[in-house]
């Protein structure tokens, strides 16, 4: 089993940003069905948002056990099945299923290509990856190296890492306006580490904001990069 520890406070930050939890997961929410695995899970946080009728198990997977360690054991109804691993998908060789979720994860990782090729092997075929990253490299900035980002993603740059039995299903950008804040604390603020006064204010009123400017420039830009990939 392959161990770490989380770099940061991303999580704490996040995890009550519930605005952009459910519009991210409005996007996803189609692909979602049958055994699902959380890869990265961290604090557990996204389950309830990535959950629907079609959903019959759920997996936690999480590297880091202190993380994992607080994620509620009531987190999802009692008739879903859940399980909670330590470890990595180099853990899980042999298990399949029909839907893996990397929400926020990939940009976290050295080399995410060899990732996804473990992910496409544990895919039912006809199964799903959702993915959802930091968009733009130009965005990077003091608040990604704080908490271990190796890059921010583009179209392009997240289908050059794709395996090549994965067939994209949709690739979009969104919170348009929030890529302007975000460009302003890259350029201006250059601040390591976003206020929860900060987040909050972009969580209940940009957040708004963007899903009606996203549908207005056809998401063709935004802070975060949305794929949806089949398997088969």
């Amino acid at each position: 089993m392959e161990r770490m520890a989380y770099l940061g406070d991303e999580l704490e930050l996040f995890q009550h940003a519930m605005n952009w939890k459910s519009y991210w997961s409005s996007v996803v929410a189609p692909y979602v069905a049958g055994q699902v695995l959380d890869v990265g899970s961290g604090l557990g946080v996204n389950a309830p948002f990535l959950l629907n009728h079609n959903v019959t198990g759920y997996t936690f997977l999480e590297p880091d056990q202190d993380l994992l360690a607080r994620t509620p054991t009531s987190a999802l109804p009692t008739h879903i099945a859940q399980r909670s691993i330590a470890g990595t998908t180099k853990d899980l060789c042999g298990e399949r299923y029909d839907t893996l979720a990397y929400i926020d994860v990939l940009e976290h990782l050295a080399d995410p290509a060899d990732e996804l090729k473990r992910a496409m092997n544990l895919l039912t075929t006809g199964g799903h990856i959702v993915i959802v990253v930091p968009a733009f490299q130009f965005l990077y900035g003091p608040f990604d190296k704080a908490i271990g980002h190796f890059r921010r993603y583009d179209r392009r740059s997240l289908r050059h890492i794709l395996p090549s039995d994965a067939r994209i299903i949709r690739m979009r950008y969104l919170d348009s306006a929030g890529l302007l804040l975000s460009l302003g604390n890259t350029l201006l603020l250059r601040r390591s580490t976003p206020t929860s006064g900060q987040i909050a204010f972009w969580d209940r009123r940009i957040v708004p904001v963007s899903r009606l400017s996203d549908r207005l420039f056809g998401y063709t830009f935004g802070r975060s990069l949305v794929a949806i990939l089949r398997k088969g």
